[in-house]
């Protein structure tokens, strides 16, 4: 049995930082920003974020500048800062010490690299699969199909651990139990809460039997 954590608002607060750092750059680089438009990013691909800023918020820049532009941002802010989500660091140990845990993320592989130095999580995760390193971002399945092709790990005897309705979707499409903390700035709508498996108000809750019953009530 293994346990793949989301990272951005499941693990820490990261999501307002994306928000504004985006928002920034976009109004700064003459495109116009949208009130839904962090909504729409959250769980894309690096590639596919920033086509979307270029294409949909209409920032002239090509791409592939978008994206390490506001990237490297991103990563400034976080190694200054780590915003880490209250009984993070409890919830990883708790679990740690039962199960291989693996990391399936969004977020490109430097700020998920950078984050895991800057808190001392790298060695609590077996794998790191950033969506950057597969086909499709959430809420296809993509990521977490790697990661547990990385763990050996069927995904009939393997958790995910999410927050936002793009990550439920996809942990879910890939057939893992799926522990939902819903993200209380971006919390997923009703539908795609409806595909968890267990749903909890925060990490505190988060322990190894909470684990066990999401994957029996799913094989079940």
């Amino acid at each position: 049995m293994v346990v793949v954590f989301d990272l951005d608002g499941t693990l820490i607060e990261s999501e307002q930082i994306w928000a504004d750092v985006r928002r920034q750059f976009v109004v700064a680089h003459g495109g116009t920003w949208q009130q839904q438009a962090q909504d729409r990013m959250i769980g894309m691909r690096t590639t596919e974020w920033a086509q979307y800023v270029h294409d949909d918020l209409g920032v002239a820049l090509p791409p592939a500048q978008i994206a390490a532009e506001v990237v490297e941002a991103v990563k400034e802010r976080l190694v200054q800062h780590v915003p880490i989500l209250p009984d993070a660091q409890g919830a990883l140990e708790r679990l740690a010490r039962v199960f291989p845990l693996g990391l399936a993320t969004s977020a490109a592989l430097p700020v998920a690299r950078a984050v895991l130095e800057r808190t001392g999580w790298a060695n609590l995760f077996r794998v790191v699969v950033s969506a950057d390193e597969v086909a499709r971002g959430k809420p296809a399945p993509d990521v977490y199909l790697r990661a547990l092709e990385l763990l050996h790990a069927p995904a009939n005897e393997s958790a995910a651990v999410e927050d936002s309705a793009n990550g439920v979707r996809s942990a879910a499409a890939a057939q893992l139990a799926v522990v939902a903390i819903p993200n209380r700035a971006y919390p997923p709508d009703a539908k795609a809460l409806s595909c968890a498996t267990t749903v909890l108000t925060d990490l505190s809750q988060l322990d190894p039997s909470v684990i066990r019953n999401a994957v029996g009530r799913r094989k079940g």
